[in-house]
């Protein structure tokens, strides 16, 4: 017994990966991917033919030069997925543009791209989740996916605003990012001693837990971006945990036992009012640290996703 099983016991574990070899070697029930990690993989040699695809593919659907990239773009976020679920039971999360976050009509329309990319490839649309950042339009976006049985995961997620508006759009994932959340908090000197229970990330999806529980939300909460692996015992409990390969690899290592630390509330209370758009505005908006990560993270993913096409241009 090792840790990373006994936690297993408690939680889906999902790895942080678009590698084959290391979502195989840890056998995770799903996967997530993004920009970046798609970024990282391109230059696989055993992904040589998935990107030749989508070049192909790229040229035969796309009408102008910048049409054909963003296909073949996002064709290999479609291959890459295509072949992680060969390897795993479960969905793969596959991540849209960055640059349209906040465009809900491009976000409804690049995320049906997607799927029928993947259903054309005989793959079910209950297989994959479709990545969105979760600002207000993602979030209304994803509203209208989940009537479509497109089910979405809401990212880049730090402010208990939207956690809330999520869960009332009936969004069917959340990955609230703990790692991000610690470092702002590091970075402006507001941590003085570090304990894992105190941690502001973790203290952060532990709220958004209770409260999910609280009133019988069935959105599920999957805790991301981890620094370490005390962060990630815990929340131990909590729905799932997207883990990156090195840690997976910590807590593989480690004989120590797991404790449950996220027990579900036997007491269901029905919530009294619903986020219109300016409250979320408003209530998101007090929270320096969710407005700066937020941001910051659409712009690092789309600058991957520029330097990902550009690549590709290079290559046709």
């Amino acid at each position: 017994m090792n840790q990373l099983n006994d936690l297993k016991k408690f939680t889906r574990i999902v790895v942080d990966s678009g590698d084959i070899s290391e979502i195989s070697a840890y056998k995770p029930s799903d996967a997530t991917t993004n920009p970046s990690l798609i970024l990282k993989t391109i230059f696989i040699p055993g992904y040589k033919k998935l990107i030749q695809d989508a070049i192909h593919y790229g040229k035969q659907h796309g009408r102008s030069e910048k049409d054909k990239i963003i296909y073949a773009s996002d064709k290999i976020v479609v291959n890459i997925g295509a072949e992680i679920l060969k390897h795993i039971p479960g969905r793969v999360s596959s991540e849209i543009d960055a640059r349209i976050s906040f465009d809900q009509f491009l976000c409804i329309e690049k995320a049906k791209r997607i799927i029928n990319m993947y259903e054309d490839l005989g793959i079910s649309r209950s297989k994959v989740l479709i990545k969105l950042a979760a600002t207000w339009e993602c979030i209304q976006a994803a509203r209208e996916l989940e009537k479509d049985n497109i089910n979405c995961n809401l990212t880049l997620l730090f402010s208990f605003a939207q956690a809330k508006a999520c869960a009332e759009a009936n969004v069917f994932l959340i990955s609230p990012f703990v790692g991000r959340i610690y470092d702002w908090y590091y970075e402006n000197k507001l941590i003085e001693k570090y304990h894992s229970s105190i941690d502001p990330g973790v203290l952060s999806v532990k709220k958004i837990y209770s409260y999910y529980k609280k009133h019988n939300y069935k959105t599920i909460i999957m805790g991301a971006s981890f620094r370490n692996i005390e962060q990630i015992l815990e929340l131990s409990g909590c729905d799932c945990l997207t883990i990156s390969p090195v840690l997976l690899e910590k807590l593989q290592n480690n004989s120590n036992r797991v404790t449950r630390k996220l027990i579900p509330s036997d007491r269901i209370i029905k919530p009294t009012s619903c986020l219109t758009e300016p409250n979320f505005r408003w209530e998101h908006n007090q929270d320096r640290m969710a407005v700066e990560k937020l941001s910051e993270g659409i712009r690092q993913f789309s600058l991957d996703q520029e330097k990902l096409e550009k690549i590709l241009y290079s290559m046709f």
